[in-house]
């Protein structure tokens, strides 16, 4: 098995504003890092995680902070296995969370088939929502280095939403006599 590089970050940033600490702490997230505690945190070694790291080690030393970033691999494969295990816990948890709005739009889909509500409107609002989940979905799986195990399971759903409001579509559709 190859080992596994990672690229470790360790930074500091000043207490004030906070809002350079937030925009750290959201860029990090936005490329899938995980912390292993404050001001440390790892991504898969990639050029594009090299590449937006020194983008914001700069960042970060414009606001008179500290950043370290070093290339690392684990001592052995168990604690190779700890990382893997947190970057798809963490994953995990956003399929949680994406499985969880999936469940938002299967319901106002059905409350509205079951008010026999079918207008033009109601569908364009639903085809927003599941353009989001897609949207949402996406980038997810961008961040799922490793595979984590709700993945699949978030693939079905989406594809059940899409289902849905092709169902939907259709009713509204044959309710404007567009389809007959």
């Amino acid at each position: 098995m190859d080992e596994i590089h990672w690229l470790l970050l360790t930074y500091k940033v000043p207490p004030e504003p906070a809002a350079r600490r937030i925009a750290v702490w959201r860029k990090l997230k936005g490329m899938g890092a995980v912390y292993m505690q404050s001001g440390v945190c790892l991504l898969p070694r990639t050029d594009d995680h090299v590449r937006r790291l020194k983008m914001l080690a700069n960042d970060i030393a414009e606001a008179k902070g500290e950043a370290v970033i070093l290339q690392t691999v684990a001592l052995d494969l168990a604690q190779e296995q700890k990382v893997i295990d947190r970057f798809k816990a963490e994953r995990d948890e956003a399929y949680v969370e994406f499985l969880d709005k999936c469940g938002d739009f299967e319901r106002e889909v059905a409350k509205e088939v079951a008010a026999q509500h079918f207008t033009y409107a109601e569908l364009e609002e639903n085809d927003v929502d599941l353009k989001k989940l897609q949207g949402w979905l996406t980038k997810i799986r961008k961040l799922d280095f490793y595979g984590a195990p709700r993945a699949s399971e978030a693939e079905e759903r989406l594809k059940g939403c899409e289902a849905i409001l092709d169902d939907y579509a259709k009713r509204v559709f044959d309710a404007h006599d567009e389809n007959k």
